[in-house]
């Protein structure tokens, strides 16, 4: 059975609403490709059975919208194209590949095993399915929230954590994995509280609690509060981490576009936290900040 492969030129600033509208149109999956020197371009997979005009003029029509409040939307380079199934099954693999991160992870999709290594240099696994939720390492945001994330667990073993808009669970998984005793995530999307819950038991997470929750529901503070989210939310969510993070706690964020992290960390001086770490990779920044001992 042939399946449609659709390809988008996408920026960060649109990357996300694009890829959400192309959920809502009915893609089997959704990938995000960007690589130094190429402009970052978004290849999503669709059955078969939808019609292909349909589709592009779907998505010309909305990219049309964006450009019409002032996104920057290249006119050139959207196509679609008939892709045989093992055609498609190898397509959305090798978009996984098994990914170190940091010193110590190793982030794999669950069809590949973890390759066998030297005793002494075996790496924590984090196996993550790809899917609607957002988060699979392979995301210069994300890979940055981890490195920080065992950075702060190294500087506070034990930690209990907090995850905040935790996708497929990426970050949370990780923390156990890293030896977080346990971790509240919570997501206000109903599909990402079912890919962390279904990420978190592939990789035995006992101590993982996945709730359907904003942050403003949350009465606990917590040593180690994470958070990959947008720079506008962060800014928002500002008067919240102060409650959530505990006197002398940490707090790691992603999610800011390079140019941009500056305002959140500013932000968040104000409030008492101090710039521990700054990681830029791909265009994305992540920031570890500590909270007033008291």
């Amino acid at each position: 059975m042939p399946f449609w492969q659709l390809t988008i030129p996408a920026s960060p600033d649109c990357s996300d609403g694009l890829t959400n509208f192309l959920w809502e149109q009915g893609a089997l999956g959704v990938v995000e490709e960007e690589a130094p020197g190429v402009p970052p371009r978004l290849r999503a997979f669709f059955a078969e059975s939808m019609s292909s005009t349909r589709l592009l003029a779907a998505v010309q029509d909305y990219q049309a919208s964006l450009r019409s409040l002032g996104f920057a939307i290249e006119s050139h380079g959207t196509e679609i194209a008939p892709l045989l199934d093992e055609a498609w099954a190898s397509a959305w693999q090798q978009s996984f590949p098994a990914r170190e991160v940091g010193r110590r992870l190793l982030v794999l999709p669950p069809w590949i095993e973890a390759p066998a290594r030297p005793v002494g240099t075996e790496r924590v696994t984090v196996i993550i399915e790809p899917g609607r939720a957002f988060g699979t390492g392979h995301h210069g945001t994300t890979e940055g929230c981890l490195v920080l994330l065992e950075e702060a667990l190294a500087a506070a073993p034990g930690a209990a954590v907090l995850d905040i808009g935790t996708g497929t669970g990426i970050l949370a998984i990780a923390a156990l994995k890293l030896g977080a005793p346990t971790v509240l995530a919570i997501d206000v999307d109903p599909d990402a509280v079912s890919a962390a819950q279904v990420n978190g038991g592939r990789n035995g997470c006992a101590g993982l609690r996945v709730r359907l929750a904003e942050p403003q529901e949350i009465p606990d503070r917590f040593p180690l509060v994470l958070a990959n989210l947008l720079t506008h939310t962060h800014l928002a969510l500002a008067p919240q981490y102060t409650r959530l993070v505990a006197p002398g706690g940490s707090l790691v964020l992603g999610g800011m576009l390079q140019d941009e992290d500056g305002r959140v960390s500013d932000a968040l001086a104000s409030a008492g936290f101090t710039t521990r770490s700054r990681l830029a990779l791909e265009g994305w920044a992540s920031l570890r900040l500590d909270a007033r001992a008291s």
